[in-house]
C-alpha cells in the first residue's frame, strides 16, 4: 500500500480532510502537511513540503488540493523530481499516471465535488506508468 503526502490551502481544506479519511479507511498511510483549518493560507506553504517528501522518496505519491489546483501544481512542478498534474476527470487522472508518470495529483476543489474527487483519486492510485514510448517523453521533461 502506498504512502501519500497530502496538503491543501484553505480552499481545499475540507476536500483534503475528506480524502484523507477515505485514504486512511482504505489502508493507505498519509502524512498531512496542512493546512489544518479554513483560515486563509498560502498554497506554497503546503505544496513545497508535499513535493519535497515525494521528490526525496520519503512518501510514494502526493495529493494537493486548492481552489483551482493551478497554484499547487505550479509550485509542485518547480521541484525537479515532481510531475504534478491537475485533474478534474477520472480519465485525466488515469492518463496523467499512464502517459506522464505523474507523482502528484492536484485537484481543483472549487470545480469538482467530493464524490468526483474520490473517483479521480482512486483512478490516479489504481493507474500506473506504461513506460514504452512514454518513457522517452517523460525523460525529456527535466531541464
Amino acid at each position: 500500500m502506498e504512502k501519500i503526502a497530502i496538503g491543501a490551502d484553505h480552499a481545499g481544506y475540507e476536500m483534503k480532510e475528506h480524502l484523507k479519511k477515505m485514504l486512511e479507511k482504505e489502508g493507505y498511510t498519509t502524512k498531512d502537511f496542512g493546512t489544518y483549518s479554513l483560515e486563509s493560507a498560502d498554497y506554497p506553504d503546503f505544496a513545497h513540503p508535499v513535493s519535497n517528501a515525494v521528490e526525496k522518496k520519503e512518501l510514494d505519491l502526493g495529493l494537493l488540493v486548492c481552489g483551482s489546483a493551478n497554484g499547487v501544481a505550479m509550485t509542485a512542478n518547480k521541484h525537479q523530481g515532481i510531475r504534478a498534474a491537475i485533474c478534474w476527470t477520472e480519465d485525466l487522472a488515469g492518463l496523467a499516471r499512464q502517459h506522464n508518470d505523474a507523482n502528484v495529483l492536484c485537484i481543483p476543489a472549487r470545480f469538482v465535488n467530493t464524490e468526483l474527487a474520490e473517483k479521480i483519486l482512486h483512478k490516479f492510485l489504481q493507474s500506473s506508468f506504461e513506460g514504452g514510448r512514454h518513457e522517452r517523453r517523460v525523460g525529456k521533461i527535466s531541464c
